[in-house]
């Protein structure tokens, strides 16, 4: 049995939102350890699954767990951000329900190897395909101190981001970092220790955060899955995301929100406007859904996870959203 042990988060709150139906076609753009996958499935009998990761061990370990299902799964290694290619190079087309569980699984925090944990020590790679692309070390080294400062700002949500990149440049070119525990020293002498003793998280977290964030694309790819989703969508079929911070959340919630009209002007000046608005997708869940008190002492990760649902709209005519100038 694969060693990559994760316990997916919210499983019967997606289940009760994503709804799947018997026959239906399903896609787990995250699959990971297969955990939602085999609640989709089970749930909604003959249905078809179309499993997503671009990480080689996480596939793997559903391709072990999906066994049962046989032919009614389809594993591929890949970035859900091209979905739509995925999906017509396997002619697939449309889906009833799509689900994405964002950010970093617990395997791969726990794998010093992988990189991503701060209190471990590895390399610094944090890829989440670590078969392609640049590593953390890559980026630190070869982005400079003003740009470096800024993606910890702006993906980190670190207001000391500009100090904390002038430290590690400067420790980069003396060759004082190689792994994650030294960057996270590093980090730490960056944030006031008042504050050090202020805030239970670890100083260096949303610098790894940020790194991790940029490392992967991980807004990019989000961006991507946001703008085709609704085209992939079967009339009344459903659109489910589990976000782990502000950034994914944000995101997610301006795109369901902006999909419910499609003129090119801001909802209230169409309506002044008298131009008629038609939703492309319609709001399932109106707030976000936290995981219950019981799951989050079984699973301290899932205290942090948002889930947000929206709905294809039934008229399949319906035009794409426009985007406001």
């Amino acid at each position: 049995m694969s060693e990559f042990g994760h316990e997916s988060v919210l499983t019967t709150e997606v289940i009760a939102q994503l709804a799947p139906r018997d026959n239906g076609v399903y896609v787990d753009g995250t699959v990971g350890g297969a955990g939602h996958s085999i609640a989709i499935l089970t749930e909604a009998l003959q249905s078809t699954l179309v499993g997503i990761d671009r990480d080689p061990d996480a596939l793997a370990a559903a391709r072990e767990r999906l066994l049962p299902f046989g032919a009614r799964v389809h594993l591929v290694h890949g970035q859900y951000g091209d979905m739509p290619a995925i999906l017509r190079e396997l002619n697939i087309s449309p889906v009833n329900g799509i689900l994405l569980d964002l950010g970093v699984s617990s395997p791969q925090l726990d794998r010093a190897e992988r990189g991503f944990s701060f209190t471990r020590e590895g390399p610094l790679d944090m890829r989440m395909d670590p078969t392609r692309g640049e590593t953390a070390l890559d980026l630190i080294r070869f982005t400079d101190v003003d740009d470096l400062g800024e993606l910890i700002v702006d993906l980190g949500e670190e207001r000391h981001g500009k100090k904390i990149a002038r430290l590690i440049k400067e420790a980069v070119l003396a060759n004082r970092i190689h792994t994650t525990t030294e960057l996270a020293a590093v980090i730490a002498k960056g944030i006031p220790i008042i504050e050090q003793r202020k805030f239970k998280i670890h100083p260096a977290t949303r610098t790894f955060q940020a790194l991790r964030i940029a490392v992967n694309a991980e807004l990019v790819e989000l961006e991507r899955l946001l703008d085709a989703f609704p085209e992939l969508l079967a009339p009344g079929g459903r659109c489910a995301i589990i976000s782990f911070h502000s950034l994914e959340d944000r995101l997610v919630k301006n795109r369901f929100r902006d999909l419910g009209w499609t003129s090119s002007l801001p909802r209230h000046l169409a309506e002044q406007a008298g131009e008629r608005v038609e939703p492309v997708c319609t709001l399932v869940t109106r707030k976000a859904i936290f995981a219950s008190d019981d799951e989050v002492a079984r699973n301290p990760r899932s205290r942090s996870a948002r889930l947000r649902v929206c709905e294809r709209t039934t008229a399949a005519n319906v035009p794409a959203v426009r985007k406001s100038p």
